[in-house]
């Protein structure tokens, strides 16, 4: 089932006092450390949220979890920002958060989230073994094309917060394929589906999930006609094997825009959308978008 950010119910939120750093260029000070979903599942979208104590001047939040830096915002009095939980994740992740104060000050806090497994099944494909095994002379632009995505990714991290809620659905079809899925062709699991597919036939309207910037739109050789939204503060979305692209690199777009069309190109044997998001490097669950917001009440019921 997907994530609906705005229904479920937060929060398990602790208060306690925030130790000093080693170096001591720190302070002790109370505050409040808070995430929804409360159990976050693997491969998923989590709000983090800090609230500092009453007396204190705090300047900036920064942290990371999963391996991916966070980005804070202030509202509505908590510094909010969002993170992902890897879809490897065994039982717990690790929060780290920084806080800087006015004066030069900072502390460390620090908190293993709990994580809920992700429940999925398996496809039984059989294919040709040319779409699973490529040939030795394309392993170069293989690799090539694995950094380019990587730095894509990363780079996302770089830019302020483009997206606002809501996300729209890229594809109004169907969807065949869901996210974490494990593939087995020709009786051996192969991977596991990282995205999630939408029907649709060749030359039908692929959207553009939200306000971005395009960071690729080109061919790439597993995933063919591609296109990758850079919407700041880590998050990226991928819409591949399509038949065209309306858009290229550098263009800005916005939520519900046309930007391609759906087709069968890459190592696919017909066609459809395979919609993508990562935070970073993390590969999450794109239908957790269509709810997610960093607003809304972060204290308990």
């Amino acid at each position: 089932m997907a994530l609906r950010f705005r229904a479920v119910v937060t929060v398990a939120l602790s208060a306690w006092v925030v130790g000093s750093p080693a170096s001591g260029q720190g302070r002790g000070t109370s505050g409040r450390l808070a995430w929804h979903p409360a159990m976050p599942r693997q491969g998923s979208l989590v709000v983090i949220g800090f609230a500092a104590g009453g007396t204190d001047s705090v300047r900036a939040v920064r942290g990371e979890l999963g391996g991916e830096p966070l980005h804070f915002e202030l509202i509505d009095g908590w510094y909010r920002g969002l993170g992902a939980v890897p879809l490897g994740t065994d039982q717990t992740v690790r929060a780290r958060l920084v806080i800087e104060r006015v004066g030069g000050a900072w502390d460390t806090v620090t908190r293993r989230l709990p994580v809920g497994p992700r429940r999925t099944g398996s496809e039984r494909l059989r294919t040709d073994p040319r779409f699973i095994e490529p040939p030795d002379s394309v392993l170069p632009r293989i690799q090539a094309e694995r950094a380019l995505v990587r730095a894509l990714k990363q780079r996302a991290h770089e830019a302020p917060r483009r997206w606002q809620p809501p996300f729209v659905r890229p594809r109004p079809g169907a969807v065949t394929s869901r996210f974490g899925t494990a593939r087995v062709f020709n009786g051996r699991v192969q991977s596991r589906h990282l995205g999630v597919d939408f029907d649709g036939a060749v030359g039908d309207p692929v959207l553009a999930a939200n306000r971005g910037v395009v960071a690729h739109a080109g061919d790439l050789y597993y995933s063919g006609t591609t296109i990758f939204i850079d919407h700041g503060a880590g998050l990226v979305t991928g819409y591949l094997h399509l038949s065209s692209v309306l858009v290229a690199a550098g263009d800005s777009v916005t939520p519900g825009q046309l930007i391609g069309r759906v087709g069968a190109s890459g190592r696919v044997t017909g066609p459809h959308l395979h919609w993508l998001a990562t935070y970073g490097n993390v590969n999450v669950d794109p239908v957790d978008l269509l709810g997610v917001t960093l607003e809304g009440p972060l204290n308990p019921r």
